[in-house]
């Protein structure tokens, strides 16, 4: 490590004695993966590893260090938990100090494709396949001399053979995700799991940005020939990642953006896409990905003698990842950088099978269902769910919010009224009855939809007000039967559905509660009606 000529050693963390690899490229990580047991090279290309036991994030193990510099801006809860200054200390300084006399992976890269608003960071690993997904997802820098004047402004340190003590360090397991916003620090230990990495640093855009007055926001962006830019906000599962990715726009990315002064810009140079049977018909963009050298794939069942993928194979978990360069979309912008939204898209996957698969949204309506970022988990998907179990993540990404929700919807609001953006809610969840009873929406009447509103289709047609969820659902939409449209009318038992949609509006009414007192009436009047 000692002469390496950079700006910003790592002996400036305290790390001391490591065997430093150095910005590795894709092909050496891939190597050192397989020579390390930690991942196998599949038949068409990508790298395919196991995070086991942990096979997605635990929220449970996040925590943020409690101090001066940012006290008084997080909204402390069961989101943000805070954590003693003296804690972190001294699970670093083991941590750091275990670290002495092994090799380490460092890449040197930034979050934010707009130079004004980028943060320069560093992400060091032990692991090199989780060396390869920071170098996929976040922006590398392509100068070798600027790399070596690199000034990481926050450092992730991941670790995941490092385990904490909970009754000496306060964390709640031997897994922890610790963020110190005055050390500008990232602590992970205790699981594999990769995405912790990625959206640690999401966090962390997420705390920086409102301070710049910028919105930072869950969501995927494309762009069209014309230039408008269509938002679409959804927690997952609701479809963001395969929605954006249209043959017929660009994608500008496909999960974190900022929303500045000067337009909407990519957080990440990758992607990260949910892979359980994807389609090659569906989706044939990512579907794509996973044929190419280059993508990493998360707990994807191979066949051990043939190492074909078989990706609809939910052995290991329904949460299998892939994670990809953003050049391997075609039709990408490679600036990760677009104008102001034309269109904004709140998705919804609504396993009651009651909400319209698409209606237009005022303003204030617009900031009641940010708030709210309503979806529905089905049976079968958490141990213990027999029946459609409504979930309600706020701003749709409430487990990476530091500041108040109403800090971000304020945010919002505000764009959406200086650019005039149109909003839409789609659902892509059930019709013709919840889960178990009615089917999926058909993503060829989605994307119908969705073209129909970003195309100005549906800005002259005629529409009716839901009397339950007090929403404008159009009467009619290019290439959607117009029943679809009504949901209430694609149900055989009506009186079933008015029973149904009434419950699902109360869970809104109920959980809207927290944000009463800090709302405008206007937006708390545009929820649904409850008699």
């Amino acid at each position: 490590m000692a002469g390496s000529g950079r700006k910003v050693e790592l002996s400036a963390l305290g790390i001391k004695g490591a065997n430093v690899h150095w910005n590795p490229g894709v092909a050496a990580l891939y190597e050192e993966a397989i020579r390390r047991g930690e991942g196998y090279l599949t038949l068409d290309g990508p790298l395919v590893c196991n995070t086991a036991p942990h096979t997605g994030r635990s929220p449970n193990d996040k925590f943020v260090v409690k101090e001066a510099s940012s006290e008084a801006n997080v909204a402390w809860g069961k989101v943000n938990r805070p954590i003693d200054a003296a804690k972190f200390d001294q699970l670093e300084r083991r941590m750091l100090a275990s670290l002495e006399g092994k090799d380490l992976f460092v890449q040197d890269c930034w979050a934010g494709a707009d130079a004004t608003y980028r943060l320069p960071i560093r992400v060091i690993t032990e692991k090199a396949w989780h060396n390869l997904f920071a170098r996929t997802m976040f922006i590398v820098e392509p100068s070798a001399d600027a790399r070596l004047q690199h000034e990481p402004q926050f450092t992730v340190i991941d670790i995941p053979n490092f385990k904490a003590d909970p009754t000496v360090d306060g964390t709640n397991s031997e897994t922890f995700i610790l963020l110190n916003f005055a050390k500008k620090r990232v602590l992970i230990g205790g699981t594999n799991y990769a995405g912790e990495i990625k959206k640690s640093i999401f966090t962390v855009m997420n705390y920086l940005l409102p301070l710049r007055d910028t919105m930072p926001m869950h969501c995927s962006a494309n762009v069209g020939e014309a230039g408008d830019v269509a938002l679409f906000f959804g927690l997952s599962g609701t479809g963001k990642t395969t929605l954006s990715s249209d043959p017929h726009r660009q994608l500008v990315g496909d999960d974190e953006h900022g929303w500045s002064a000067h337009g909407v810009f990519n957080f990440e140079g990758g992607c990260y896409a949910k892979m359980i049977k994807l389609s090659a018909e569906a989706e044939p963009q990512i579907y794509a990905t996973t044929r190419r050298f280059g993508t990493v794939l998360e707990n994807v069942v191979i066949d051990p003698d043939t190492r074909a993928l078989n990706l609809d194979s939910d052995a290991l978990t329904e949460n299998t990842r892939g994670a990809y360069p953003l050049t391997f979309i075609d039709n990408a912008v490679p600036s990760g950088q677009a104008g102001h939204p034309t269109n904004v898209v709140m998705l919804t996957a609504d396993a009651f099978g009651v909400l319209p698969p698409i209606s237009r949204l005022t303003p204030e309506a617009a900031m009641y269902h940010f708030l709210s970022g309503y979806t529905a988990k089905v049976a079968g998907t958490e141990r213990g769910i027999t029946e459609p179990k409504a979930t309600f993540s706020t701003c749709f990404g409430a487990p990476f919010m530091v500041w108040d929700p109403n800090v971000y919807a304020k945010l919002l609001g505000e764009r959406i009224a200086k650019h005039g953006s149109k909003v839409w809610l789609v659902n892509t969840g059930w019709t013709g009855g919840p889960y178990g009873v009615g089917t999926r929406m058909k993503i060829k009447y989605t994307r119908a939809m969705i073209n129909a509103a970003l195309a100005g289709a549906l800005d002259h047609v005629g529409y009716e007000k839901d009397p339950i969820f007090n929403l404008d659902v159009p009467a009619s939409c290019p290439n959607v039967p117009p029943e679809v449209l009504k949901p209430r009318n694609t149900w055989t038992d009506q009186a079933a559905y008015d029973a149904q949609a009434k419950k699902l509006a109360r869970m809104f009414v109920d959980n809207f509660k927290t944000f009463e007192a800090t709302s405008l009436p206007a937006v708390k009047a545009a929820g649904p009606i409850v008699g």
